[in-house]
């Protein structure tokens, strides 16, 4: 059986070599538990150095999930919610984790995968008084569900939003490598700090075995989370291997070279995609694609790569969504690329 090539997700492959090494290294040295080994000392003074700030906390958490379940169970009183777009991560991919804290989400539509201010103030006007609940908190992704990213402009703007209506603003950086490397959007990692008051690094979708960092600007809002860590299963005692995760990535820029691979191997299938002549759901902006594509062209593809089939439009088209990740080979980018041209071909020689 032929093995195909997979778009399907960023975290298809392992991790970086340099993780492997270092976790290698440092295998057999002995190191506090809970996350006071050296190594993630270390991993911390790396990030805080692209924070222009050395005394945020800095707190590494497994995975995405629970980032979101410690930050937002932590923060909001019982009778708060979170604001978040209807495609949201929390909303949509979490079964229902928010809510079993005891949370509601006021889900609003989304622009392009974004929020708008207009649509977060329509949720706040709504609620007025002690019989609803008290959105207190906007999440948002960077970037969103939808690969699009959030301008340093949009995110002053949420930012000033949330400040004039008492909202802590919370980002959600599963896939925050994509949004500092995007060629469209001049950011970086202390602007995200500079808008949020609390944000997450993530590794998982981008070299890392496992991991996010979550990261408080208003430090104010750090108090007592290591306790709530522990009390919800997510105080490691090998802390190290987080540590080291982090560590290997950003003691240079190894985190943002590897996001910008991503992000230009999905440049190089969208720019083909157009000039095959199809169109997009949302402009490509960071490593997620969702080109809308025939079904013929996509049974095509799908007999030599995978790939996820997002949503049917009607009889003939569905998007479909397309992702590239740190580890993906030019190689079978090229490969792709050589299909849809090669389908093309065919639909103009039948025509």
């Amino acid at each position: 059986m032929k093995e195909k090539i997979s778009f399907k997700n960023d975290y298809s492959e392992g991790a970086h070599p340099r993780i492997l090494e270092l976790l290698a290294q440092t295998n057999l040295q002995q190191e506090p538990g809970y996350g006071y080994d050296s190594l993630s000392e270390q991993a911390k003074a790396a990030i805080l150095r692209f924070l222009n700030d050395q005394e945020t906390p800095i707190y590494f958490v497994a995975g995405g999930t629970q980032a979101n379940l410690l930050v937002i169970s932590h923060l909001l009183k019982p009778y708060e919610s979170i604001i978040a777009a209807e495609s949201g991560h929390i909303h949509v991919h979490e079964t229902g984790a928010i809510e079993a804290t005891g949370h509601k989400i006021n889900t609003v539509p989304q622009s392009n995968g974004k929020l708008t201010p207009d649509n977060i103030l329509k949720v706040i006007s709504l609620h007025t008084d002690e019989h609803m609940v008290k959105p207190a908190m906007l999440y948002i992704s960077q970037t969103t569900e939808l690969g699009s990213i959030y301008s340093k402009e949009e995110l002053q703007e949420l930012s000033d939003l949330c400040k004039e209506h008492n909202l802590k603003l919370f980002i959600d950086g599963a896939r925050m490598a994509a949004a500092l490397s995007s060629d469209q959007h001049q950011l970086r990692l202390n602007d995200i700090a500079q808008y949020a008051d609390v944000f997450y690094i993530g590794v998982t979708k981008n070299a890392g075995l496992l991991g996010e960092a979550i990261v408080f600007p208003n430090a104010q809002l750090a108090e007592g989370f290591s306790y709530s860590l522990k009390q919800k299963g997510a105080l490691m005692a090998k802390g190290r291997i987080l540590g080291a995760q982090f560590l290997a990535l950003f003691e240079d820029d190894l985190y943002f070279e590897l996001g910008k691979h991503a992000n230009q191997q999905a440049m190089r299938i969208a720019t083909a995609l157009e000039d095959a002549g199809f169109r997009f759901a949302l402009q490509p902006e960071s490593n997620q694609l969702f080109p809308i594509l025939p079904h013929q062209v996509i049974e095509r593809l799908l007999e030599d790569f995978e790939f996820y089939v997002w949503e049917k439009l009607d009889a003939g088209e569905s998007i479909v969504r397309i992702v590239t990740s740190w580890a993906t080979n030019p190689t079978d980018v090229d490969r792709f690329i050589a299909k849809i041209n090669g389908l093309k071909t065919k639909q103009v020689s039948q025509g």
